[in-house]
């Protein structure tokens, strides 16, 4: 078991881009910076991911924008960015310009892909779990690359965002490239996948307390959140959708998180 890393507690709050208008979308990024949450995030999916499969859904990275523009305090970002979708150099780009918008506010959330109807429908080829998570590790040094050559260079140092829990290659990219490592995992998993990752720290010579740990509070008890807190998670993060975006458990879990950093 790890000790709580020496970060404040923070609250992301994904704010789903589907079955909702953009003005219910830009009004609860508004209430929710209000309230002082920490990190507002969307996904990268062309649909919806639950209810109506052919209801209301908006495009990520131009909604992000949009969010830079119209916040001044919340940092943001996908969680997380679908690899599969965009040319490495372009999404360092994208990336850069969002942080430049946003005054140097952006997260680059990205992963390897798994919706397999966005790929359908927008041409993408899907291949396998495999063949995409190799392009990912192909493609992560790019991004890096891209924004050493930018002009302008990124606002501060991007932080690299990786969301998932594979153990012989996702967490060996985490390792190599993650300012924070997000997963769903319950604590029980938790204790066993941060094993797993600190190997990998260890193999590419990193010290895994430069990973901040980001976990989804969906369906868990203040008591498990309490036990991802002692295992080191510090960033926690909590799924809403429209149509109508229920505010009150992040209310909830803002007095969580101000509790654990009084």
């Amino acid at each position: 078991m790890t000790s709580p890393q020496p970060r404040p507690v923070r609250l992301g709050v994904q704010i789903a881009p589907q079955h909702a208008d953009y003005t219910s979308i830009r009004n609860t990024v508004a209430a929710v910076e209000a309230l002082g949450v920490d990190v507002a995030f969307n996904w990268d999916h062309f649909f919806p991911l639950s209810g109506d499969p052919e209801g209301l859904h908006f495009e990520s990275w131009t909604l992000l924008a949009a969010w830079a523009e119209q916040t001044s305090v919340i940092e943001m970002g996908a969680l997380v960015n679908c690899n599969s979708y965009r040319n490495a150099d372009l999404q360092a780009d994208m990336a850069r310009t969002i942080d430049h918008i946003s005054g140097g506010r952006f997260i680059f959330g990205t992963g390897s892909g798994w919706f397999e109807r966005d790929y359908d429908e927008y041409g993408y080829d899907f291949g396998t779990v495999g063949t995409r998570l190799d392009a990912l590790a192909a493609d992560l040094p790019r991004i890096e690359a891209r924004w050493d050559k930018l002009n302008p260079a990124p606002v501060r140092d991007i932080p690299v965002l990786i969301g998932g829990a594979g153990e012989k290659k996702t967490l060996r990219i985490v390792a190599q490239h993650a300012d924070i490592w997000h997963s769903f995992s319950t604590p029980e998993v938790l204790t066993h996948k941060l094993g797993v990752l600190g190997t990998w720290c260890d193999t590419v010579g990193r010290d895994i307390s430069e990973i901040e740990i980001s976990t989804e509070l969906r369906g868990k008890t203040t008591e498990e959140a309490d036990e991802l807190y002692g295992l080191g998670t510090t960033l926690f993060t909590l799924g809403i959708s429209g149509p109508a975006y229920d505010l009150a458990p992040v209310e909830d879990w803002l007095a969580w998180r101000d509790s654990k950093n009084a």
